[in-house]
């Protein structure tokens, strides 16, 4: 029986990260792009990132971007939302930080689940996957006939996460998936071919521990897949991309997250 997990308020929740992106934009495949290079601007190990709902231009996802060129991927931020992205002020003022929605009450509560469905829902139908992973898959392909380029990686969050489980059935080399939402078990899992990375949060509202332990059976039968799951303590969906840096779980769960991606990525890309 296949389980689908949604959407909540979790996905337009969070805190915008200070910090100045050092990559630059630049049009590929006929997208706009966000590129954050490496040193030496090898494009042997790429990556692309598929991001969460607020799209390419959001701060924390140049940073993260900027942290895996660090580590010596080329990294693509393409705007597979063509430029419909939920706007950054949606995520500052309609969803506060999630200390702060621990302490709203039932109307409240109500309110901003109100503001969820009449934003996100619309949005996800404009945003679908028959619209989308043909984008994707196209991004993917043109990268493949870039000179210098060896191995590619998918690295999506949140809404994009599900896309990096997607490419993972054989679009790209290594997939990492941070906190994904929409997928569904065991639909989404059972075509994984590609060595892929999940990091979840144990307060993800989105994926319980009866999904959890359902993604674990299934990716558990495939036996000749690298594949590993990190279940991270006290964090929420979308921590490893908009967790608040002035706590220090926070931080280190967003760090250590990060790490994950780019050992795994290290690894597989090789």
């Amino acid at each position: 029986m296949a389980t689908g997990v949604g959407v909540s308020s979790c996905c337009l929740s969070g805190v915008i990260h200070d910090g100045k992106p050092t990559g630059r934009e630049e049009t590929v495949a006929g997208i706009q792009t966000y590129i954050a290079e490496p040193s030496g601007d090898s494009k042997s190990k790429s990556i692309v990132l598929i991001t969460d709902v607020f799209g390419w231009k959001l701060s924390n996802v140049r940073l993260s971007a900027d942290t895996y060129a660090k580590a010596g991927f080329y990294v693509y931020v393409p705007d597979f939302h063509e430029g419909q992205s939920l706007p950054i002020e949606f995520l500052k003022s309609v969803e506060p930080p999630l200390k702060e929605q621990a302490k709203l009450g039932t109307i409240d509560r109500a309110k901003n689940a109100a503001t969820v469905a009449s934003t996100l829902g619309p949005w996800l139908i404009a945003h679908r996957e028959a619209h989308t992973k043909p984008k994707i898959d196209a991004f993917i392909n043109h990268l493949r006939t870039v000179p210098g380029t060896n191995k590619i990686g998918a690295l999506g969050f949140c809404w994009g996460g599900r896309y990096a489980l997607l490419a993972a059935h054989g679009e790209v080399d290594a997939a990492v998936a941070m906190h994904p939402s929409l997928f569904t078990v065991p639909g989404d899992f059972d075509p994984i071919t590609k060595p892929v990375s999940i990091a979840l949060g144990d307060k993800d509202s989105l994926v319980d521990a009866t999904s959890r332990g359902s993604i674990q059976d299934t990716l558990a039968k495939k036996t000749d897949v690298p594949h590993e799951i990190r279940i991270y303590e006290d964090q929420v969906h979308g921590f490893a991309l908009r967790g608040d840096w002035s706590d220090e779980k926070d931080k280190t769960a967003m760090d250590e997250a990060t790490q994950q991606g780019i050992d795994w990525f290290k690894e597989y890309l090789a």
